[in-house]
């Protein structure tokens, strides 16, 4: 009688190393190259967003944009505009806010918030212009950041739109869309001015201000940017931040104007 053959003997299995979780793909840091192209085709489309972008502060002379550019801190634009045509009716020089009598400015301006602090830059602003630049505002970055309640972001205000100069006005609106677009990663003013500077044309530095400007007040909002309702959702590394729902993003979309 045949006897059946033992089962091959189990061997057994040895262990196996401990399974780690795996690391998700580190995300390639875009080139310089792509960076550049995706910045100008940004800028293309908000272009083609807002044909009619501008300075939303109203003014005939430089004065009167560098008077209400420095009313416009921490003041909206509306607010500045409702207040600017009492003022510039009563002071039509430098030489009249310099010599300004301190409560009718203050009176006049009171709306636009930090109202003593924005009297004494004004009432120096015109003193300064008086006894340094002839009772003219001067044309050059250097000369205007020596005066009175004017910093970068006003002085390329200044510049870009009475004279004509290239300039970036990095206010709270365009830091906050050059940071979420890539541009750069910086939260101090010059530094973003300089770094967004030069992904473009210096020609373009000025309406693109304007662009993003606009865009900031209207779609990319601080706290809840309209993500599912921007036209610039396929371009930009922080699409998600806000609602991506169309119609709950829509409802957050503010139509203006903002003057």
């Amino acid at each position: 009688m045949t006897v059946p053959s033992a089962p091959p003997a189990q061997v057994p299995a040895e262990p196996q190393p401990a399974t780690r979780p795996r690391r998700a793909a580190a995300k390639a840091e875009p080139s310089r190259t792509a960076v550049v192209r995706r910045a100008r085709r940004i800028n293309r489309e908000l272009a083609e967003l807002y044909p009619d972008a501008h300075c939303e502060l109203d003014f005939t002379s430089p004065l009167e944009l560098l008077v209400a550019t420095i009313l416009s801190a921490q003041c909206t634009d509306k607010r500045v505009n409702q207040v600017t045509p009492v003022l510039f009716a009563r002071y039509r020089s430098a030489a009249d806010y310099a010599s300004a009598d301190r409560d009718e400015v203050e009176k006049i301006i009171l709306t636009t918030g930090f109202f003593r602090a924005k009297t004494t830059s004004i009432i120096g602003l015109g003193q300064a212009l008086c006894d340094r630049f002839g009772g003219e505002v001067p044309g050059k970055l250097k000369d205007l950041v020596t005066l009175p309640g004017v910093g970068r972001k006003t002085a390329n205000v200044v510049l870009g739109n009475a004279f004509g100069v290239p300039g970036i006005t990095v206010d709270t609106h365009f830091g906050r869309l050059a940071r979420r677009f890539g541009w750069t990663t910086s939260d101090d003013a010059v530094k973003v001015e300089q770094e967004v500077g030069a992904l473009f044309p210096r020609s373009e530095w000025t309406m693109l201000s304007h662009r993003l400007i606009w865009h900031g007040r209207r779609i990319c909002h601080s706290r809840r940017p309209a993500c599912g309702a921007c036209p610039l959702a396929a371009l930009c590394p922080a699409y998600g931040e806000g609602p991506t729902d169309l119609f709950v993003a829509a409802r957050l979309v503010k139509s203006g104007p903002f003057s």
